[in-house]
């Protein structure tokens, strides 16, 4: 696909990057078949083959209306389309190249504008955001049904406790996060204990949000920010021999595993967030499956039902890695139709563009109790808690399963 592009754009970084991503594309529609947004509408312009030609016209023209805001903003960013894609199109890169620009240069309503400030000033803010969770929390009883599932109840931490573990133990430096400690800490509990079965121990060397959020928003400035103030809180752990960077929501690692792409052009942090970058793994890839088996309880053919996250399957590339390890550890697998799609969750999409997230909910959440398992199991908090709000049994994180089944 060709790109000529306007001479605002043609010496600056975006419009070079953007325009080499465009390129790429052969148009050839494969990815219409796999995008979430195409399947509901049909809209050639609700798919990726249809976002690339609004990018080239924005490349093309030097401006973007705002028929390119409405489609680009509808993307769930899950990156399906590059799993499908046979010619390798970066079109997560692309989207995130692309909309601050489209942002910066067509109006939005005054309502989105306000629930995209609101969104930037509390989620990625830890105490901010658990003290709004908490307070819906507290009036959650007195809420009408259709928003109280919104506010998901506190969790119980019913685990065992981490296994003592000698000093020069591997370190694990783990991302503490702003959503998921307030939304479910039973998370990285279960990490701390899985690990710890391991030999390995959890580090918390402090940090803030991974930056998704801000970039998923269009704010390059608060995403780079975020990384360069998490890089500065774990270089001490890394200069002392960190064996990994870890975060237990797997769209957290997907944003941590850009971490040299982004600052590549910052001298001050290229050099550090290469290294950073370079220790993040995804906790399933740390995870093996035959030492696990020895201080499991056995699985007794638990039937559950996978739900693997876009950031897990097509951001990570770790396409059947969740379902491999709960097979090895004695699980029964419900079988799931469609277990490509996206639930709709995305971050903040199931705020801004609640009807499409309800539908991919709805569709997602059908496949998933079609075979009647007693619990479904991700890897990622959004997804745990989209789903969790209307599911008829229990959502978990997979650490959370294994860790109840650790021999105390």
């Amino acid at each position: 696909m060709r790109a000529k592009l306007a001479a605002s754009m043609a010496d600056t970084e975006f419009g070079i990057r953007a325009s080499e991503i465009v390129r790429s594309c052969v148009h050839c529609g494969f990815c219409n078949a796999t995008c979430p947004t195409y399947q509901l509408t049909g809209n050639e312009l609700e798919g990726p083959r249809g976002r690339v030609y609004l990018i080239k016209s924005l490349l093309e023209e030097g401006q973007a209306g705002p028929e390119a805001r409405t489609h680009l903003d509808h993307c769930l960013v899950c990156r399906n389309c590059e799993t499908t894609c046979p010619s390798g199109v970066r079109y997560g890169e692309l989207i995130e190249l692309a909309r601050p620009r489209v942002y910066a240069t067509t109006p939005s309503g005054w309502r989105e504008a306000l629930t995209r400030r609101a969104l930037k000033s509390i989620v990625p803010h830890r105490r901010r955001f658990a003290a709004l969770l908490g307070l819906g929390r507290l009036v959650r009883p007195l809420m009408p049904q259709v928003l109280a599932r919104l506010i998901p109840p506190r969790p119980q931490l019913q685990l065992p406790p981490a296994r003592a573990l000698p000093d020069d133990a591997p370190r694990l430096v783990i991302l503490e996060g702003c959503a998921q400690p307030a939304l479910n800490p039973a998370i990285d509990v279960a990490a701390t204990s899985v690990f710890a079965a391991l030999g390995m121990r959890v580090v918390r060397a402090g940090g803030v949000c991974c930056g998704a959020l801000g970039h998923h928003l269009g704010d390059e400035a608060m995403g780079l920010a975020q990384a360069r103030a998490n890089i500065d809180a774990w270089w001490p752990e890394v200069e002392r021999g960190a064996h990994a960077i870890i975060a237990t929501a797997s769209g957290c690692t997907v944003q941590l595993k850009s971490y040299a792409r982004l600052l590549a052009d910052d001298r001050q942090y290229a050099e550090r967030a290469a290294r950073i970058e370079a220790l993040v793994r995804d906790p399933l890839e740390l995870v093996d499956a035959g030492r696990l088996r020895d201080v499991l309880a056995g699985a007794d053919g638990e039937r559950i039902a996978v739900q693997a996250p876009c950031s897990l399957q097509h951001g990570q590339k770790l396409i059947g890695r969740l379902e491999e390890l709960l097979v090895a550890l004695g699980f029964e697998l419900s079988p799931v139709a469609e277990n490509h799609l996206c639930c709709g969750s995305a971050g903040a999409y199931s705020i801004l563009h609640r009807d499409n997230a309800q539908a991919l909910r709805k569709r997602k959440l059908d496949h998933l109790m079609h075979g009647r398992p007693a619990s479904i199991v991700t890897a990622n908090i959004g997804c745990q808690t989209h789903l969790g709000a209307t599911a008829e049994v229990p959502v978990r994180h997979w650490l959370e399963l294994l860790a109840s089944r650790l021999h105390h």
